[in-house]
């Protein structure tokens, strides 16, 4: 934690310091800084999450809340409708509190949080609403890594699971494809705070989803407290998966869970020609296709050389189905989540 911390500073929206480029933004004022957000709480989408990693959705599956807004810009973000183009809208800490109830109700194994980095001091009083009003499931925090230590200060307590990306250790490769050169070092602060305060704690469940001591009868894992660090492969760009999974076996492995993934997927964005041109261009650092079966091979390797304790990859699919669209009611495909609140419409 930085010798200059403030809690008071970084709670405060009149002058946003909130994410590493510390924009210095009146959000009050509707002053939009590189996130687009203004100060008040906006969220696209509320539902049952069942294509997580197997220790986030175990059985009733990972009741995820959608924030809109991000403090990166990916260019192949396939959340971009909300991260990116605004799709979402206000809501009080109340009516957050109100969704993680409807969330625990449905049967969710924790309230997992998507890209609130922007946010975080609203959301951690949303939680605390949320706990006392009856909330007991743990909250699991999905990021992009890209934020301050000194903001998440305001989650200790508050969330158990921690779920970053941990996208590459290129710095050149930041600036094109997020507009943050300097993503690989505050990524790396991140993820060490993340593992340093949240020791994994995964509980062994039975087919019916009670504690389970006999191993023959174990059908689940469920995260408690703990860090899965998530890693996408990008097309073309093996070495930096390489140094990716060295970095994280030095500094990771034992302390955390390792999700390594290969469903990148070029998305078909429905944007403006401008806003299309500029994503177009920054792609051109990689090669905007599916992972091959070769690049899945040589990856695969890579996990059996390191030999990590804790480790999920996907198997390798073209498959291109699973993509959102947050225009819908149903962003997703049927079998990967079941919608329970949207910003557009009602949901009984």
């Amino acid at each position: 934690m930085s010798e200059n911390f403030n809690i008071s500073q970084i709670s405060d929206y009149s002058h946003c310091l909130q994410c590493p480029r510390k924009c210095g933004v009146n959000r009050y004022s509707n002053q939009l800084g590189f996130c687009k957000e203004p100060a008040e709480l906006r969220i696209a989408f509320a539902g049952l999450h069942f294509g997580e990693e197997p220790l986030i959705t175990v059985r009733g599956g990972s009741g995820t809340i959608f924030f809109t807004g991000c403090t990166l810009r990916c260019a192949f973000c396939q959340n971009y409708q909300i991260s990116q183009d605004g799709l979402g809208r206000n809501v009080s800490t109340q009516e957050f509190a109100k969704i993680c109830q409807k969330l625990q109700s449905a049967g969710a194994e924790n309230i997992n949080l998507v890209t609130g980095s922007h946010n975080i001091p609203l959301i951690a009083e949303g939680i605390r609403a949320a706990k006392e009003s009856g909330v007991t499931i743990p909250f699991c925090w999905n990021s992009s890594a890209y934020e301050s230590v000194e903001s998440l200060e305001l989650l200790k307590g508050l969330v158990t699971i921690w779920l970053p990306d941990f996208k590459t250790l290129d710095n050149n490769l930041s600036k094109s494809l997020f507009s943050a050169q300097d993503y690989p070092q505050v990524a790396k602060n991140t993820i060490k705070w993340m593992i340093q305060n949240s020791a994994l704690e995964i509980q062994e469940l039975d087919e019916n989803g009670n504690l389970c001591k006999d191993s023959k009868k174990i059908k689940y894992e469920k995260m408690i407290s703990g860090v899965i660090i998530r890693h996408l492969a990008l097309p073309g760009r093996f070495e930096d998966t390489a140094e990716v999974l060295a970095w994280l076996k030095e500094n990771a492995d034992s302390k955390a869970c390792i999700s390594l993934m290969n469903q990148y997927t070029p998305v078909p964005f429905a944007e403006d020609t401008n806003i299309l041109e500029k994503r177009k261009k920054a792609l051109t650092v990689i090669e905007n296709r599916l992972i091959s079966k070769d690049e899945d091979a040589d990856i695969q390797d890579l996990i059996e050389a390191y030999d990590f304790d804790y480790l999920f990859y996907q198997e390798l699919s073209d498959d291109t189905s699973w993509l959102p669209d947050f225009t819908r009611k149903q962003p997703f495909s049927n079998k990967l989540a079941k919608p329970l609140w949207h910003c557009n419409y009602q949901i009984d």
